[in-house]
């Protein structure tokens, strides 16, 4: 976004921002799977097509109609997928996303319901069409949910991994289960961060995993100690140097696609951890590469909790000093 442009207000919703996820949305909102499954036929990228499953199962209401195209089509892989996603996602809106000592045990038997009946579906899929990232995706989302161990849902991970070896969307999946919040730790969470970066492919988003290693460590300092003590960490020499590294190789490289669906998650990511730290200028590029496009996650992690006031304030002390 050039220098001169006025920034405009931040668009968080996907389906809001990117026309091909419009169009499956409404395609959902009329209950229309011919639609729904060309949408789907139309997108190679794997990370792209988790997050239309996510747009899928973020529209309320839809798992009437996907349990139809469930018994419609009982051997395609797709509706089964889609009604699972859409079971998580009632279940973690039941849940929301408190710590767990802020969860009544009747919130945690809801959701715990929910994810095991998208585990049924899941399961299956997974037998019939064992190369399917989707499915196996997923089940990387619910054994984390439904608190089956750090082994299960590495298993799971691995087993999407096998053919897909650098799924964005697992890898951001394994790295919430290997933080200590869900009984990981920090040394491991960083090196599985800092290896998936490596192993991809220059130009991949896969380098954002970088940042929100370290964002999700600052969350972890800012509510035992102090904020002031989150943003020195963040600020450490080697933890800059690791984000610059982290996003040369990967957004801000020649070879990334601007039109990847997660290009603004990651980018995101690398311009949240930069402005946490007090690092504004290096925020920039980020946010010029965003321009009105946003999204929610990590900017609640930050400040106030509120993303959108959040992403305008720095954007703003951004593109102000670089």
């Amino acid at each position: 976004m050039p220098a001169h442009t006025p920034p405009g207000r931040p668009v968080f919703e996907p389906a809001d921002r990117i026309p091909a996820l419009a169009a499956l949305r409404s395609a959902v909102r009329r209950e229309d799977w011919d639609a729904v499954a060309a949408a789907f036929d139309g997108l190679d990228d794997e990370d792209d097509r988790t997050l239309a499953c996510r747009v899928v199962a973020e529209t309320d209401g839809s798992e009437v109609f996907l349990r139809q195209a469930a018994e419609r089509f009982p051997r395609d892989p797709l509706p089964r997928s889609l009604l699972a996603d859409r079971l998580i996602q009632i279940g973690w809106s039941i849940r929301t996303g408190h710590r767990a000592q802020h969860v009544s045990k009747r919130q945690f038997d809801e959701f715990h319901s929910c994810l095991r009946r998208a585990e049924i579906l899941l399961i299956d899929v997974c037998a019939e069409h064992p190369r399917y990232a989707l499915a196996w995706y997923l089940r990387v989302i619910t054994s984390r949910g439904l608190e089956l161990g750090q082994g299960e849902t590495r298993r799971r991970y691995d087993r999407l991994a096998e053919h897909h070896p650098h799924h964005f969307g697992g890898q951001s999946q394994l790295l919430q289960q290997i933080c200590p919040k869900w009984g990981g730790s920090w040394e491991v969470a960083h090196a599985f961060a800092r290896e998936c970066a490596a192993k991809a492919p220059e130009g991949s988003p896969n380098g954002a995993l970088v940042a929100i290693a370290q964002l999700e460590n600052h969350l972890e300092i800012s509510e035992r100690t102090s904020v002031g003590a989150a943003s020195t960490y963040l600020r450490e020499l080697d933890n800059q140097t690791r984000r610059l590294e982290a996003a040369a190789r990967s957004v801000l490289h020649p070879a990334a696609r601007a039109d990847a669906f997660r290009f603004v998650d990651a980018h995101s990511a690398f311009a949240a951890a930069h402005s946490a730290a007090g690092r504004h200028a290096a925020a920039a590029p980020h946010f010029r590469a965003l321009g009105d496009r946003a999204s929610e996650f990590p900017w609640s992690y930050l400040g106030s909790g509120d993303h959108e006031d959040e992403f305008e304030r720095h954007r703003k002390i951004a593109l102000a000093k670089g």
